[in-house]
């Protein structure tokens, strides 16, 4: 419902990249983004998550203040920032900082020639999170930097997009394009781009940099609105009201005279960020604006303390906490002070610190139990907070506050006052006294955006015990918070205990029985043994180097820079024991591309920028959301079950029958007749589009609800209540154990399921130890692209339907579409430009998102859209197939492997989707050894979980680990070294042939043994790994681990149509079957274009890449597109336009022979005019169906990691990948590396951090970014070395090159092995520890879980290892 807005000016007024918006009526509860999105043409924000946990929607934020004439200028998610609160203000977006009219700004030319973006949706949210950075560096009084730089630094470059998430790229690019505009940047270290060559000198590199202006930026804050500035603006109506009281007299007569008024919601606002983790379904009757109130907005600052007002934001307390006193050097107050603000800048990221605010943190804290960080720390410290309750006002300590009952609505928090202990305590030399304070937190980011399994923060008063110089705990302060409980505590009874102890190893030991004792996670909450045990390992780490043990305790502790601190060595005069865990480094250290090019087929092979990488930066690149909605559109969201078998009685909505903007219920019964109730198919079957009266998953689809904004249908599906009846059907099944028992299988074709190989009894018995009945279990991954699942269907004409899906597979959605609506294939359409990220997830999945826009459009004879929320998509995405292994294997005392038995159950779900070909993919990535004989059963299970679909690499990633694991296992059992084993199971080129019987090539193609011999080399494994056993030895608390593996993957070409057609002008217009997923699809047959029409050899023939177009996906205009998935459609694409410029180049060689004879030069331009006057057909179509002996071939590649471990919080730090990839000969080695890169990282996700958890009823549970956690910026390799091997012709491949998308995500394996070689240090360790003799001998094999995630790891190297270590230091003494 719009409202007018009652203000002196009675308008909201903003401006939007120097374009001036005012606006008379508005829904207070809109956020910037929909505003932006709905009511403008700037659509480069993107809506990732609506979390503020992704970044894909970040704007910078500008405000003026009058009085000081300066700018502020900050970057804030749009996704949660409420268009009411930027009255007055500046938004910035990408396309503001430049365009393809205007001229592209420097961020997006060194984004596009770092090859930074691959499918581009994340990137013009990177790109305004680096332009925030370098806007705010410029106003710094730094030194002029070189031309061409900022003022920025390389660790501030990096951490500007730290908060930003991306799927495709791995990171690196990125990093690299940001880093290029910082004033300490090394050139040399900046990694491929298409600026400069190798050999290229310092100043040259420099030059060919797109040049950067600092003091010519673009203003942020134009000069119209400096003149329209107000203080106040007031919307009001009969229903809702937005105020801003500018004193807290007004605001508390604001909250009086609601309170008279009975049953209207109010909603104070700050920041709103808090709407990211509480997604609220109240529509609130007024909004008050209270950051207009000077008390609450303040900060002040004296010798007693600092008082920060509730609505100051994170950042600028992080600001003021960092601001040196001017009188005094670095007080012991500051030092407390800088620690808090380190602290905070690991909360949440940098574009939500800047809106949100200490006082809701803490508020959320308090009222709803949010896991703060911030009431943590400021509990340690003995903080205070400021509380209105009406005329009431009282000064309490936060200890109080967080135990209270939740505050009322009518209670306000007016500031937080954090002590000065300098001035609190007599810190001093005189009284032989110092402080000690730390904080801490775990969490599965280091830099933060990641909520912690548990913080704390201690401080300590210290005095040193004459003459034995022992140290004196003379009182202290510890609290714990975000471990599952309601709030974060002051631990009393340890505080006591330690208070007047002189620490020892034995006071230490007690001091941990307690921590064990309080902190205790509550019922239902994950890990609660790796959260208490955390709370041991920091306090251990707190005190133990206060401890004189000659060394002992305090070897290799938390951080390594801080090894070794014995209390001798404290300088007393200091009277301030400083430990900084905080300390800032950058996150990536140098990276190494090495690539091969080739000028054979120019431009083939060269690495050009990827087609279409600039307009992705500036934010004009089109995705399907971005179209704008045509007139009297509809928008849709599912309603989905949440049982997994049960009767589906009835849909309806509470507590209001028809919510806000409702239009229609689409269910099973509204398909026309005629029409099949059929949401996706794959050649192995169909699956239905809704459940009809049974539901047979959880995350099925019942119903599609459609409303007349996106906004309104998602929060419709919000209060839709599902009548369920489970009586008299059987149990559902939910493990493949249970299938199997009830033989609910899958069939999988003879024709695809995998050979056995060699005689297993024969290879048993050649045996001469056996590990029998081993056992592993795989989980699934969710895609996490960063476009959600998207359609717009729009009725046309003669009962036809045109759909824009962003789907890898349109052929296929085209037909589903017709058989639901029961129309002719002829009256559908489905177009697809490009897709915001697929990996698998956007071809089965994406069918039933647009067969339900275009059923509804049907129907309603509307057009209707939808945009998933990113909830719904986790819930209904089904993802990666769980698995559970079972295996026998049989080897040799050198290592060598006579025979492997697998059985294995996949889980499939609830339709057959692709898993069929499962097993053939799984099988065909475990080969990858040769293991004498192998023989396997594997079962496809039909289960009541969500159906599970192909994802980058499916069942190779997870046969790879698999022969890893089988690897380790053996080498575990033999007490070898792991590469050991691994080097004497590598094929030979005849075991090779024998395993993959006719995809083997020519023996000199079979690289993978020169490429293992070449990656020990180029990443010096033997000396590094020399290097690891000694820093293991030297080192109690971390520990490293480096492991190298191969890989061995089998793909397939797949038939491929295409089209070319030459323009009068010259120019030339490509379609193919393949869909630009963000891959470099459209690059790569650009660049074949260009070659294959070169041969026509005319002047300018040799460079028409600029002239080569490649449109959209339209299933009418080229029929049989087919799949674009399998890692090989960009090069049967490629061929496919080969084959048409081929047959050009024979119609247009008659004509240029003709006019060779009349004139010496003929121009490409006038060939074709003259082609087009003489009636040359200038089209040609071709469909390319490869040679069944070649279709298959075999990609080879190997990667070595290193991995460091924090043994007290489980913590894994990828140290450094190095990987050689054989690529053939790269039709485009850029945008090779870049796929191998992004799936690498993705692989890290797998292996390392994603867990995609269900319920007992199979319903997913992670719905976002809070509790999803993909790789990010600081989870990568820290050293990320790739080098794409060009290997030379091979005669069978589409101009000699070979895939890159899926084969290297499987060596991510590589990190996971790292970690596993640096747990079983560990355990040795603690084994050691265990044994009155110090033996290590007994140590037990482990398997390691996937994910290995931080309690996995912890776990592992021991929940107890703290006591252990205690008891066995003791126990020596």
């Amino acid at each position: 419902m719009a409202v007018e807005i009652e203000t002196t000016r009675k308008s909201l007024v903003f401006a939007v990249n120097g374009e001036r918006f005012e606006l008379s009526s508005v829904d207070p509860s809109t956020t910037v983004l929909e505003f932006l999105r709905s009511q403008t043409r700037f659509k480069s924000v993107k809506l990732g998550c609506g979390e503020g946990g992704c970044g894909a929607c970040v704007v910078l934020l500008s405000k003026y203040d009058p009085v000081l004439d300066q700018v502020e200028d900050f970057t804030a998610s749009s996704c949660l920032t409420l268009l009411c609160s930027v009255n007055g203000c500046s938004i910035t977006t990408s396309e503001g900082l430049g365009n393809s009219k205007d001229g592209f700004h420097p961020i997006h030319q060194r984004f596009t020639g770092f090859h930074a973006s691959q499918c581009g949706f994340c990137t013009p949210g990177m790109c305004v999170s680096l332009f925030g950075a370098l806007v705010n560096a410029e106003k710094t009084n730094r030194p002029e930097p070189s031309p061409g730089f900022s003022k920025l630094t390389v660790s501030e470059a990096e951490k500007a997009i730290s908060g930003n998430l991306c799927r495709c790229t791995g990171y690196r690019s990125i990093a690299d394009a940001c880093k290029s505009f910082a004033a300490d940047a090394d050139i040399e270290d900046l990694g491929l781009n298409s600026f400069w060559r190798n050999g290229d000198s310092k100043e040259v590199k420099i030059n060919r940099l797109p040049f950067y202006n600092h003091n010519k930026e673009i203003s942020t804050f134009p000069e119209f609105l400096k003149k329209e500035i107000r203080s106040s603006m007031l919307l009001d109506s009969k229903r809702f009201s937005w105020y801003n009281p500018v004193s807290v007299e007004e605001l508390q007569s604001l909250l009086e005279s609601i309170e008279a008024d009975n049953g209207s919601l109010i909603k104070l606002v700050s920041g709103n960020t808090g709407m990211g983790y509480y997604k609220e379904l109240d529509r609130y009757d007024r909004y008050i604006d209270i950051r207009y109130i000077p008390k609450l907005s303040s900060i002040r600052k004296d010798s007693a303390g600092i008082e920060i007002g509730a609505t100051v934001t994170i950042t600028k307390a992080i600001e003021a906490l960092r601001k040196e006193n001017k009188c005094e050097v670095h007080s012991k107050g500051e030092m407390v002070f800088k620690k808090i603000a380190n602290h905070m800048e690991k909360i949440a990221s940098g574009f939500v610190r800047n809106t949100a605010s200490v006082g809701g943190n803490l508020v959320m804290a308090q009222r709803k139990h949010f896991p703060s960080d911030i009431a943590t720390i400021l509990l340690a410290v003995g903080s205070m907070v400021d509380i209105m309750n009406g005329p009431r006002r009282e000064k309490i300590m936060l200890e109080e506050f967080l135990e209270r009952p939740p505050l009322d609505s009518n209670s306000v928090l007016l500031n937080v006052k954090i002590p000065n202990w300098e001035s609190i305590k007599n810190i001093s030399c005189e009284t032989n006294t110092m402080l000690l304070f730390e904080t801490y937190r775990a969490a599965p980011r280091p830099l933060g955006n990641a909520l912690p399994y548990l913080n704390a923060a201690f401080l300590a008063e210290l005095s040193r015990c004459k003459p034995s110089d022992e140290i004196i705990i003379n009182n202290c302060q510890l609290a714990f918070g975000a471990y599952g409980t309601k709030h974060a505590i002051r631990a009393k009874k340890l505080e006591d205990f330690l208070a007047g102890k002189i620490l020892s190893v034995g006071v230490l030991y007690e001091a941990i029985k307690l921590v064990r004792a309080t902190v205790i996670p509550e019922d239902g909450t994950s890990s609660p043994a790796y959260r208490s045990s955390l709370a041991i390992g920091f306090l251990f780490d707190f005190l133990s180097p206060l401890i004189d043990n000659s060394g002992e305790i305090s070897n290799g502790l938390l951080d390594g820079y801080m090894s070794n601190v014995l209390v001798k060595d404290f300088k007393i005069n200091h009277n301030y024991v400083q430990l900084d865990h905080n300390k800032t480094q950058a996150l990536l250290s140098s990276a190494k591309q090495v690539i091969g090019l080739s000028t054979e087929y120019h431009p083939v092979g060269e690495p050009i920028t990827k087609s279409g990488a600039s307009i992705q930066a500036s934010g004009e690149a089109i995705y399907v959301d971005d179209i704008p909605s045509p007139a009297n559109c509809l928008y849709g969201s599912f309603i989905y079950s949440t049982e997994p078998l049960a009767l589906v009685k009835g849909i309806k909505f509470q507590p209001k029958p028809y919510p806000d903007g409702l239009a229609a219920v689409i269910t099973y019964n509204d398909i026309p007749t005629g029409g099949e109730n059929i949401g996706s198919k794959t050649i192995f079957g169909t699956e239905p589009l809704f459940a009809e009266e049974l539901t047979e998953c959880a995350g099925q689809r019942l119903a599609f609800v459609v409303a007349d904004t996106q906004k309104h249908a998602d929060m419709a599906i919000k209060f839709a209540v599902v009548d369920y009846d489970v009586e008299n059907l059987e149990p559902p099944i939910l493990s493949v154990e249970e299938a199997v028992k009830k033989s609910s299988l899958f069939e999988v074709p003879s024709f695809i399921y995998p050979k056995q190989v060699g005689d297993i009894l024969e290879g048993m018995a050649e045996a001469d130890q056996k590990i029998v009945s081993a056992e592993i279990k795989l989980g699934s991954q969710y895609y996490f692209y960063m476009e959600t699942q998207t359609a717009l269907a729009v009725p046309d004409e003669d009962n036809c339907m045109v759909v824009y899906s962003s789907s890898q597979v349109p052929e296929w959605t085209h037909i589903v579409i017709a058989r639901c609506l029961g129309i002719p294939h002829h009256n559908v359409r489905v177009i697809t430009r490009r897709v915001g990220g697929g990996f698998g997830g956007k071809s089965v999945k994406a069918m039933p998102v647009a067969t339900a826009c275009a059923l509804a459009a049907h129907k309603l004879r509307r057009p209707v859209r939808i945009y998933l929320d990113r909830k719904t998509d986790m819930i209904m995405a089904g993802g990666r197939h769980p698995m559970k292994i079972t295996y026998s294997v049989g080897f040799k005392s050198n290592g060598k492997i006579t025979a492997l038995q697998l059985e294995i159950l996949i889980d499939a779900g609830l339709s057959a989707d692709i898993s069929p070909v499962m097993p053939h993919n799984v099988l065909g990535a475990l080969k990858k050894y040769d293991w004498g004989a192998l023989s396997f059963d594997i079962k496809v299970c039909k289960t009541n979980h969500s159906s599970k679909s192909a994802m980058r690499a499916p069942g190779e990633v997870q046969g790879s680990f698999i022969a890893e694991a089988v690897i380790e296992h053996v080498a575990s059992v033999l007490s070898m070294e792991v590469d050991s084993v691994r080097s004497i199971n590598l094929h030979t080129y005849n075991s090779l042939s024998l395993f993959y019987e006719g995809g083997a090539d020519e023996p000199f193609e079979y690289t993978l043994p020169s490429i293992w011999d070449s990656l020990a080399m180029s990443s010096s494994l033997c000396h590094r790994t020399e290097m690891v056993k000694e820093f293991n030895r030297n080192n109690k608390w971390r520990k490293r681990g480096i492991s190298r593996i191969p890989i061995v993957h089998e793909v397939m070409l797949r038939p491929t149509p295409g089209k070319v057609s030459i323009l009068n002008d010259g120019s030339i217009v490509v379609e193919v079957g393949g869909i630009e997923l963000g891959q470099g699809l459209w690059t790569k047959v650009k660049q074949m274009a260009a070659f294959a029409l070169s041969s026509i050899k005319c002047d300018g023939a040799g460079d028409l890449l600029d002239k080569v177009r490649v449109i959209q996906s339209d299933t009418l205009s080229l029929i049989q597109g087919g799949f674009t998935a399998g890692s090989t459609t960009s090069e049967s694409s490629c061929e496919a336009v080969r084959l048409c410029c081929d047959i050009l180049v024979e119609r247009l060689r008659p004509l240029r022979e003709r006019l060779q004879e009349q004139m010496d030069s003929i121009q490409w331009e006038m060939l074709i005019d003259q082609a087009h006057l003489q009636a040359v057909n200038l089209s040609a179509s071709s469909y390319f169906v490869p040679d069944l002996t070649s279709m298959r071939y075999l990609n080879y590649g190997a990667a070595v990691s290193e991995v460091e471990v924090n043994l007290l919080t489980g913590e894994t730090t990828i140290l450094q990948t190095d990987i050689i990839y054989d690529c053939g000969q790269s039709l485009n080695p850029a945008v090779d590396l870049g796929q191998i890169e992004g799936a690498f990282v993705q692989g890290i996700g797998f292996f390392m951090l994603e867990e995609y958890l269900t319920n007992s009823n199979g319903l997913v549970v992670v719905e976002g970014t809070w509790t999803y956690k993909i790789p990010t910026l600081d989870t990568i390799p820290k050293q990320f070395n790739v080098q794409v091997l060009n290997s030379g012709h091979h005669k069978n491949r589409v101009l000699s090159s070979k895939a890159s998308g899926e084969p290297p995500l499987v060596l991510a394996a590589s990190v996971h092995c790292a970690t596993r070689a640096a747990i079983k240090e560990a355990r040795k360790q603690l084994l050691s520890w265990s044994s009155q003799d110090g033996s290590t001998t007994t140590s037990t094999a482990f398997q390691l879980e996937v994910p290995a995630t931080m309690p996995v790891v912890k776990e592992l190297c021991g929940l107890e290892s703290v006591e252990r270590y205690l008891e066995w230091s003791m126990g020596t003494k």
